[in-house]
């Protein structure tokens, strides 16, 4: 996607035409900037509103006209339900005169900052230094107000979200809108940053610190003698192919030999996933996993859901005495989200219902103007009356599973979403 800004003073005011529309997309953001401001606005304090659905709905149809962005504002017209497009903007904190100083002093004492920002990349290191200097120049949920000319006083509401989705799309192909949102235009800015690196480099450098010992010469004469560590081993794309056990000219008797290639095969992706979470580079760490202890029971479908459709599955269900269509069942909610959704296929529970309610409610508030589905709450399952829909919620109280009814019972159809209005959409359209 190439962004072209319109007529006008570039440096100050930058216009933006229309983006085309992102259907399909799951994420709105690619770079880290980018998905640092989607959170800002996804924060603790709105992250259970219905609006931001719908905004997401709408950013994604092209619903957002031309967007112009000045010093701490953005806006722009986005069509709702009404024939007349709204007016809609946002307003963020910008800099002052100090933390631009600062933030400019971060920039300028590397060089590689400099060459990245004329790469249109933001490095995370220039964040870091600048957060350092007491300088956030990512905005916190309380830097962003939104402002629409709609009846509704949502914070945000879903034209304003909208914008505010697009915006993080315009920030992921160029970071300078960041920073003249922040306050200061990029010509401005890379002038100034030019004469702060001429500065740096007429600048004697201070007096060499007394020569000494390096730490790991002192180290290393303490191991003399031992032999060095070997080099860590390739990362692998995928476990590589387990040995063939089975021969039709000479069975081994007592031998059941595709079960045991089974399990090799498993365990060799799983040993092939640990290795690549411990090759990762310097800077990427995994998810932290919690371990979790599988009942047998448990572990079967674990097993069925890596192979659904061979003869082991068939066994599989044969040995925990399943149906084969309620192991499928069971398998797919597996696949979606592990331990934690074959928990609640099966054995309901009962949330806070004041929590229900309010959730409830949201989704009727998300429908635009339109007549909202019945919504029938028994325990943890919202039931959407009339479309075959249902969403799950898990027992850790924060993750909704959809549901989809099929041949009379209800089947996992999607991966958990902490927002009940977006998974809602997700699985109705």
């Amino acid at each position: 996607m190439t962004l072209t800004p319109g007529a006008g003073e570039r440096d100050r005011r930058r216009v933006f035409p229309p983006l085309p529309t992102a259907r399909g997309r799951r994420s709105f953001a690619e770079t880290w900037w980018g998905n640092a401001w989607v959170e800002a606005l996804e924060g603790p304090v709105r992250s259970a509103t219905g609006r931001l659905a719908r905004g997401r709905t709408y950013a994604r149809g092209g619903h957002v006209g031309e967007i112009t962005v000045t010093p701490g504002r953005a806006t722009a017209r986005v069509q709702g339900s009404q024939p007349a497009p709204y007016r809609t903007s946002m307003d963020i904190a910008q800099l002052t005169r100090t933390e631009w100083d600062l933030l400019l002093d971060a920039a300028a004492a590397r060089a590689g900052h400099l060459a990245a920002l004329l790469d249109r990349d933001m490095p995370t290191t220039l964040a870091d230094d600048a957060a350092q200097a007491g300088v956030h120049l990512l905005p916190s949920p309380r830097d962003l107000t939104p402002r629409c000319s709609c009846p509704d006083w949502g914070d945000p509401c879903k034209h304003a979200a909208a914008l505010y989705y697009q915006v993080a799309r315009l920030l992921d192909h160029d970071p300078f809108v960041l920073l003249l949102l922040r306050g200061r235009g990029e010509s401005e800015l890379m002038a100034e940053l030019h004469r702060r690196n001429a500065a740096q480099a007429t600048t004697p450098a201070p007096p060499s610190p007394p020569a000494g010992v390096p730490a790991r010469d002192v180290f290393a004469a303490a191991r003399a003698g031992l032999p060095p560590l070997p080099e860590p081993p390739p990362v692998v794309d995928r476990p590589g192919p387990v040995a063939q056990l089975t021969h039709a000219d000479d069975p081994a008797p007592g031998l059941d030999a595709a079960a045991l290639e089974f399990l090799a095969a498993d365990t060799a992706a799983r040993a092939a996933h640990l290795l690549q979470q411990a090759l990762l580079p310097d800077g990427q760490h995994p998810q932290p996993v919690s371990p979790v202890t599988l009942s047998v029971a448990d572990d079967l479908v674990r097993l069925a859901a890596a192979e659904p459709s061979t003869e082991i599955f068939t066994r599989l269900s044969f040995a925990g005495h399943h149906r084969p269509a309620s192991l499928a069942r069971a398998a797919r909610a597996w696949q979606y989200g592990g331990a934690a959704a074959l928990a609640i296929l099966d054995t309901p529970w009962d949330p806070d219902p004041a929590y229900l309610s309010a959730v409830r409610e949201e989704i009727k508030q998300a429908w635009d103007g339109q007549r909202a589905p019945g919504i029938r709450v028994a325990g943890n399952w919202l039931t959407i009356i009339g479309h075959d829909a249902q969403l799950r919620l898990g027992t850790d109280g924060h993750f909704w599973y959809p549901y989809r009814k099929k041949h009379g019972a209800w089947w996992p159809a999607g991966f958990p979403h902490t927002d009940a209005t977006a998974a809602l959409s997700e699985l109705l359209d």
